[in-house]
Protein backbone atom coordinates (compact mmCIF):
# COMPACT_ATOMS: atom_id res chain seq x y z
CA UNK A 1 0.00 0.00 0.00
CA UNK A 2 1.25 3.48 -0.56
CA UNK A 3 0.33 5.31 2.07
CA UNK A 4 -1.06 8.38 0.60
CA UNK A 5 -4.34 9.12 -1.75
CA UNK A 6 -4.41 10.71 -4.70
CA UNK A 7 -6.47 13.49 -5.30
CA UNK A 8 -8.54 12.96 -8.39
CA UNK A 9 -8.11 15.57 -10.83
CA UNK A 10 -11.93 16.37 -10.97
CA UNK A 11 -11.57 17.92 -7.29
CA UNK A 12 -10.44 21.55 -7.77
CA UNK A 13 -6.75 21.85 -5.77
CA UNK A 14 -4.21 24.26 -6.36
CA UNK A 15 -0.51 23.25 -7.16
CA UNK A 16 2.18 23.76 -4.61
CA UNK A 17 2.77 27.42 -4.64
CA UNK A 18 6.35 26.22 -3.97
CA UNK A 19 7.13 23.42 -7.00
CA UNK A 20 3.98 22.92 -8.70
CA UNK A 21 2.90 19.56 -7.56
CA UNK A 22 -0.54 18.03 -7.01
CA UNK A 23 -1.28 17.62 -3.43
CA UNK A 24 -2.53 14.33 -2.21
CA UNK A 25 -4.01 13.07 0.92
CA UNK A 26 -1.55 11.50 3.69
CA UNK A 27 -2.50 9.83 7.06
CA UNK A 28 -1.36 11.24 9.79
CA UNK A 29 -0.84 8.37 12.42
CA UNK A 30 -4.11 8.11 14.80
CA UNK A 31 -4.59 12.55 14.14
CA UNK A 32 -6.59 12.05 10.88
CA UNK A 33 -5.65 13.28 7.76
CA UNK A 34 -3.61 15.98 5.75
CA UNK A 35 -3.40 17.61 2.49
CA UNK A 36 -0.14 17.60 1.59
CA UNK A 37 2.86 18.29 -1.09
CA UNK A 38 4.11 15.03 -2.32
CA UNK A 39 7.59 16.57 -3.14
CA UNK A 40 8.64 17.80 0.36
CA UNK A 41 7.26 17.53 3.61
CA UNK A 42 9.02 20.98 4.51
CA UNK A 43 6.43 22.74 2.00
CA UNK A 44 2.87 23.35 3.28
CA UNK A 45 0.20 21.13 5.29
CA UNK A 46 -3.17 21.46 6.14
CA UNK A 47 -3.17 20.66 10.00
CA UNK A 48 -4.35 17.30 10.79
CA UNK A 49 -7.96 16.23 11.18
CA UNK A 50 -10.68 15.83 8.54
CA UNK A 51 -9.86 16.45 4.69
CA UNK A 52 -9.18 20.36 4.06
CA UNK A 53 -8.66 20.83 0.35
CA UNK A 54 -10.06 24.22 0.73
CA UNK A 55 -7.32 25.12 3.82
CA UNK A 56 -4.94 23.95 1.47
CA UNK A 57 -6.42 25.94 -1.63
CA UNK A 58 -6.20 29.38 0.54
CA UNK A 59 -2.71 28.81 1.57
CA UNK A 60 -1.28 27.56 -1.36
CA UNK A 61 -2.46 31.02 -3.67
CA UNK A 62 -0.14 32.84 -5.52
CA UNK A 63 -1.08 36.90 -4.49
CA UNK A 64 1.71 38.33 -6.44
CA UNK A 65 4.70 37.39 -8.93
CA UNK A 66 8.08 37.77 -7.59
CA UNK A 67 9.87 39.57 -9.87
Amino acid sequence: MKGYVTIPKSIYCKPCKQCGAHPIIALANNDGYVVKCPTDDSHYQTKPGLIDIEDWNIHNTVLYDNE
